[in-house]
Formats: C-alpha cells, structure tokens, sequence
C-alpha cells in the first residue's frame, strides 16, 4: 500500500498517542504504515494543521512530565548498587559498590533531565535569576550632561 501522505487525523491521534507512551517519532515514522518522518514535520508546519500540532505539543509535554517521574524512580532503585564480592575460589567475601550501575542510573537520570529541560523549559529548565548589584539610585546631574552615580561620578554614554 505504501506510506500514507495525506493528513488524516486517525493517523495524527496515534502519532500523538505514541510520542505520550514515549515512542520517538523517528522510531514511530519506521512503521510502514505511518508517514515519513518529513511528511509529520510538514504537517506541524501546516498553518492549516494547528490542532495537531497542538495535540503534538501536549504529546511532548506529557512525556516531559513522564520522564520527571521515571527520574524519582531511578533515583531511589537501589536495586543494583552492591554487588556480591568474591575471593578466587568464587567465595563471598562481602558487598561492593557497583560503580558501573551507579554511573549508568547517574546518566539514565541526566538524560531524562536534559530531554524535560528541553521540552518543557518553562517548568523543568534551570532558573536564572538577575541580580545587578543596582542598590543606589540615579538623579539628572545639574548641567544636564549625565546621571550621577551613588559616589558623586558622573556616567556618560
């Protein structure tokens, strides 16, 4: 039959439906019977398409949200962190950090918190906060040629 091209918003509710359940879109365009991945870029370009590209957006978030979520979780899975250690006949000896583990729930975890940022930089992005050290006010300076700084200096521009 051949990869679809033409909108259909059946084909629009799954697409939207996977990107929530945490399919990429480039593993969703795979499918032969899903379009191109260029042919959904169009779509989301499409003026005349802005309830999908809506849809699509919350798609995004909601997934955004769900990775918050897994986040927690691997952070509190101890599950692999020690491990068993063993002398050279095989015996146990005793416990033992499993830095592999630990660095790869590190990198599960920073992953997720880059793609959150990314998609929902409003909510999960860092903040920034301006502070320019300005405590002192500015008044006209008498002859008019500059504002007087809280030291008595003139500043031109």
């Amino acid at each position: 039959m051949g990869r679809p091209i033409k909108f259909s918003q059946a084909i629009a509710e799954k697409i939207c439906e996977r990107i929530a359940d945490r399919e990429s879109l480039r593993s969703i365009c795979r499918d032969e019977d899903m379009p191109a991945k260029s042919t959904v870029l169009s779509w989301l370009a499409d003026e005349e398409k802005a309830a999908f590209r809506a849809r699509y957006a919350l798609a995004r978030e909601l997934l955004a949200d769900d990775f918050v979520d897994e986040m927690v979780e691997i952070a509190d899975d101890r599950s692999n962190d020690w491990i068993e250690k063993k002398n050279a006949v095989g015996e146990t000896t005793g416990w033992q950090e499993n830095g592999e583990a630990i660095r790869r729930s590190q990198l599960r975890i920073a992953t997720r918190q880059w793609v959150a940022e990314t998609l929902k930089p409003k909510k999960y992005g860092a903040k920034v906060e301006l502070d320019h050290g300005v405590t002192g006010t500015c008044r006209r300076d008498i002859d008019g040629d500059g504002c007087l700084a809280r030291h008595g200096r003139a500043l031109t521009g």
